[in-house]
């Protein structure tokens, strides 16, 4: 919104969101499900794991290790935006952290002749994982993508060429 012959201010939508109702929302749903996948895994995942056949086996093992491992990264990232939401943290603060937590690197193979033969749940649960993740990503780059382009470009004012590659990276990714 630009003021009358003031300078232009932005409303930054996501940090509204990031604090609202829905961020606690998603908040309370991500910590549910890592209760309820450890429950899982514990109980009725191992005892399911003993009927497979080898190659499900592992396949369920390798699965089960990927979902433990998304789960707790989306953990660590909600614990710091609530840190963040609740005055225990600075926003630069949790940025510095969350570069710690790897949200875009977490993948699964949900997919292939092994991947129908995983019990139900463990499908249930890592696809449920899989959504969430695709949710935290997108709050996380509309949080925290902003003030890395900013930095980045304060830092590349002195320098043409990389004050150029900053605008790319922002418009297509980073591509160097």
């Amino acid at each position: 919104m630009k003021k009358a012959g003031g300078p232009v201010e932005t409303v930054h939508i996501a940090h509204h969101l990031a604090s609202s109702d829905n961020f606690q929302s998603l908040f309370q749903e991500g910590m549910s499900l890592v209760e309820e996948t450890a429950m899982y895994l514990d109980g009725a995942g191992r005892e399911e794991a003993k009927q497979l056949p080898r190659p499900t086996s592992l396949a369920y093992a390798t699965e089960s290790m990927r979902l433990t491992t998304r789960l707790m990264q989306l953990a660590s990232w909600l614990l710091l935006q609530r840190a963040v939401n609740e005055g225990e943290m600075s926003r630069e603060q949790a940025g510095s952290d969350k570069n710690k937590v790897r949200l875009d690197k977490l993948s699964s193979a949900s997919g292939g002749p092994t991947w129908e033969e995983l019990p139900d749940t463990l499908r249930d649960l890592v696809e449920r994982s899989t959504r969430l993740q695709e949710r935290v990503v997108h709050l996380d780059k509309m949080l925290y993508r902003k003030d890395e382009t900013e930095r980045s470009e304060e830092a590349n004012n002195d320098n043409p060429v990389a004050s150029q590659i900053s605008q790319l990276n922002a418009a297509f990714g980073n591509i160097g």
